[in-house]
């Protein structure tokens, strides 16, 4: 029962940080900060909600292969979502796309010079 509590809290922290992803997406004001919310925190929900997902498929199903399939899909993800994160930023520098703010460190313009 307390297992299933855990699994159960884990999922559920999972579809906050989802939802919170999702409003930092609408409530951002430029490209770069809402790529920033949909990368860590959309990362952060799928990790939490995999982690409850492999403790559900190994002591409540009894299924190892299934644990394995979900394990390599969030490993998959923590591995390719702030990658591709960085060259659709790098994309949209190069297309002329600025922050709204002024930024003191030009990383990007470096790079494109």
């Amino acid at each position: 029962m307390a297992l299933r509590i855990v699994i159960d809290l884990l999922i559920a922290i999972g579809l906050f940080f989802a939802l919170a992803g999702t409003k930092g997406i609408i409530k951002m004001p430029d490209t770069f900060c809402r790529m920033q919310a949909s990368t860590c925190i959309s990362t952060l929900g799928v990790l939490c909600t995999a982690i409850g997902a492999v403790l559900y498929a190994i002591l409540i199903m009894g299924s190892i292969g299934t644990a394995i399939k979900v394990g390599l899909i969030a490993l998959l993800i923590l591995l390719t979502n702030p990658i591709g994160s960085h060259s659709i930023a790098k994309g949209a520098y190069k297309a002329g796309i600025r922050p709204e703010k002024e930024m003191s460190v030009d990383d990007y313009g470096r790079d494109f010079e």
